[in-house]
């Protein structure tokens, strides 16, 4: 397989046809004018060196020349193939509630996006450790599957709204199980689970889900999102209601946050507007003990521009040594 690196460069072949069409045109005007002195014919016996032939040589040259440069310039590059990679990290799932009540302003701009900002923030702290996304509300699935992709997980962390999961609640317990089958086959030892929420659980027990994730040898953090006064849920311009009309203030609880961390063998953190938690859990995980991993990746492609180069520069040389002039033939020696 062939791939251009620079493949806007192969624009440029378009002008290939172009040299031999103006010599062409070139060469009609010449004739024009040798007319203006007399009888064609006898012009060119008067010029019996002058080759013509020679000169289409040398355009012919001179386009493959240019054409061979050309796609020297775009780069083309060979040899896609799979290999395997052995990495040493752990392996991370973050489980990011996505609620409605993740839409209040404690933070700013909310906590969903300083959430996300975080996220992404530690994103670019990971080395060789594989990284996985739950979002959940009253539901929970698999945003991205475990992965040393960092580009993609931040493509895949910019797309997620309150409205990634349709069914609205808070199932911090469904989320941390989603979690712990999210984990890949080789992972046994370097485990954690990530909750990002504000606490407030109305749909299961979280806490025999960390208990759970702890038998298993996955540990599971906590990192709380919002304040304990509370605050309105905006949405679409306007604060949310309850079915008697009244504001909806959403508050932080710490103590679930608590009891689940404690469950899971991990450790509960408050975010703060400066320091949001997720630091301190990921020197937390730098401690224990790496796991190794094998990946399958592509290999680099291998340049082949100066192979093209190499013939460019071999048919300009042609074309600059033929000259336009014909070779004088001696049959017996000197005139």
């Amino acid at each position: 397989m062939i791939f251009f690196a620079q493949a806007r460069y192969l624009m440029l072949l378009l002008l290939v046809p172009l040299f031999p069409l103006l010599y062409g045109i070139g060469r009609y005007f010449r004739r024009l004018r040798i007319r203006k002195f007399g009888d064609e014919n006898l012009v060119r016996e008067l010029m019996p060196s002058w080759s013509g032939a020679k000169g289409w040589v040398r355009i012919v040259l001179f386009s493959m020349a240019f054409m061979f440069f050309v796609i020297g310039l775009a780069r083309p590059q060979i040899g896609a193939r799979l290999a395997e990679k052995k990495t040493k990290g752990a392996e991370i799932m973050i489980a990011l509630d996505v609620s409605n009540s993740m839409l209040a302003e404690d933070y700013s701009p909310n906590r969903l996006e300083r959430a996300k900002l975080a996220i992404s923030r530690i994103t670019d702290r990971l080395r060789d450790d594989r990284i996985g996304l739950i979002v959940f509300a009253g539901a929970s699935f698999v945003q991205l599957p475990i992965t040393t992709d960092y580009v993609s997980a931040k493509m895949f962390l910019g797309s997620i709204t309150t409205g990634s999961v349709p069914v609205q609640g808070t199932a911090i317990g469904d989320a941390i199980l989603t979690a712990v089958r999210g984990f890949s086959a080789q992972s046994e030892k370097s485990r954690v689970i990530i909750v990002i929420s504000d606490g407030e659980n109305h749909e299961d027990d979280p806490v025999e889900a960390a208990k759970t994730a702890a038998d298993m040898g996955i540990k599971v953090y906590t990192v709380g999102v919002g304040s304990p006064e509370g605050q309105p849920i905006p949405v679409d311009g306007e604060l949310m209601k309850d079915k008697d009309g009244n504001i909806v203030v959403t508050r932080l609880d710490e103590d679930v946050l608590r009891q689940v961390a404690e469950a899971g063998g991990g450790a509960y953190l408050r975010a703060g507007n400066e320091e949001f938690g997720l630091n301190p859990i990921i020197n937390d995980i730098r401690r224990m003990e790496d796991e190794e991993f094998d990946s399958v990746v592509f290999e680099e492609f291998d340049e082949q521009f100066m192979y093209f180069f190499a013939i460019a520069l071999a048919l300009l040389a042609a074309e600059m040594l033929i000259g336009e002039r014909r070779a004088r033939r001696r049959l017996f020696g000197d005139d």
